[in-house]
């Protein structure tokens, strides 16, 4: 697949700049608030037609569906609309009409005329990415800071290249349909998961992380000079393409895919791929789980491993890593709740692939002349 998208890039001869979102999509004028416990008093019928947008994580953001008065309804024409909400969890497309209660005075509603469903989903992409990092719930997204909130967008000649986007969105369908992820209708056991998560109603308990998967294992030092061109993925620290510095043909340890490794800022990714490491990279031995439990753990050894108390001055080790305490949920027995683990990491992989999934499975109703104006 990263092939496939290199040579997309590579097709349209993209350069990558940073734009301000002010610069690349229109504001709109928020709806003034609505109480949710007074719904009757705005709606015209009992019709549930419309979505009604607040600031909420479940479902979307969305409240409630409702026909109110026509006061309160943004997006009358059905224009293509990214929702930005102010708590950073949610970015929401819509094409049709909708009303929106705006609790906080910020968020965001952003349109622009050569906006379709799939340069839409690449932007949130992009909005996404800067916004988790940028904002939290102490420093909310206002409208003021997503004004000069700047993020990296494809061009070409100097322009941004909308084509690219609209034919790497496709490309992502293609693939997501032939790997068979366009499946996301959650099963019982994953929906009760996520209920089980929303509810608060998980138990936790702290586990050593060696006394859980062993000893981990230290990589090994590879100069880059020494490095020869190969096909196998070679891990050292860093965020940039997950970490891989190279591609060698070096007679290395080769890990096992399904297993995590810890760099020595304390980032620890999984690893669904063999692989060589160096000797800033921990490798914690998951093999035996199954891949959302693996998965799962990633997540805990990292909210723990990753918390400003590893950087270049003090490196996280193998050793740290057979040290690590980590949080996990666990049954009426006291034991780790695999399946709980499991269900819920499968279900999220579904909710995020869900907005993808739902234009790949209809036709999307826009000329080709908009995407070429």
């Amino acid at each position: 697949m990263q092939g496939k998208l290199a040579q997309l890039e590579k097709k349209y001869g993209v350069d990558w700049r940073e734009f301000r979102i002010e610069d690349v999509l229109e504001w709109q004028q928020n709806i003034s608030e609505i109480d949710p416990m007074k719904l009757d008093e705005y709606s015209v019928s009992d019709e549930k037609k419309y979505p009604f947008y607040g600031q909420a994580i479940i479902n979307n953001g969305i409240i409630e569906y409702r026909n109110l008065r026509d006061e309160f309804l943004n997006n009358k024409n059905g224009k293509p609309t990214i929702l930005i909400h102010s708590n950073n969890q949610n970015i929401v497309y819509l094409d049709t009409p909708f009303y929106l209660k705006d609790g906080h005075g910020a968020t965001s509603v952003l349109q622009a005329d050569f906006l379709n469903k799939k340069i839409a989903l690449y932007l949130m992409a992009a909005i996404k990415k800067v916004i988790i990092e940028k904002f939290s719930y102490n420093n909310k997204a206002t409208k003021i800071g997503l004004k000069n909130t700047e993020i990296e967008l494809p061009t070409k000649n100097g322009e941004i290249a909308y084509e690219f986007m609209n034919e790497f969105v496709e490309t992502l369908e293609a693939y997501l349909k032939a790997t068979g992820l366009n499946h996301v209708a959650l099963s019982a056991e994953e929906r009760s998961g996520l209920d089980k998560l929303g509810a608060g109603s998980i138990s936790w308990k702290v586990f050593n992380l060696e006394a859980l998967f062993g000893k981990a294992t230290r990589g090994r030092r590879l100069k880059s000079a020494d490095r020869v061109a190969g096909n196998l993925p070679f891990v050292t620290a860093g965020e940039a393409d997950m970490g891989i510095s190279a591609f060698i043909g070096n007679d290395v340890q080769v890990f096992s895919e399904n297993t995590v490794t810890i760099d020595m800022f304390g980032s620890a990714k999984y690893r669904n791929y063999k692989y060589g490491a160096d000797d800033h990279v921990a490798v914690v031995h998951t093999e035996k789980l199954d891949k959302f439990s693996a998965l799962f753990t990633t997540s805990a050894i990292h909210k723990s491993a990753h918390a400003g108390q590893f950087d270049y001055s003090r490196n996280f080790y193998a050793t740290d890593a057979d040290e690590l305490m980590i949080s996990l949920p666990v049954s009426a027995d006291g034991k780790i709740d695999f399946d709980f683990m499991s269900n819920l990491m499968s279900a999220m992989q579904k909710v995020v692939i869900k907005g993808v999934v739902e234009w790949a499975d209809k036709r999307i109703e826009v000329t080709k002349g908009i995407i070429e104006r």
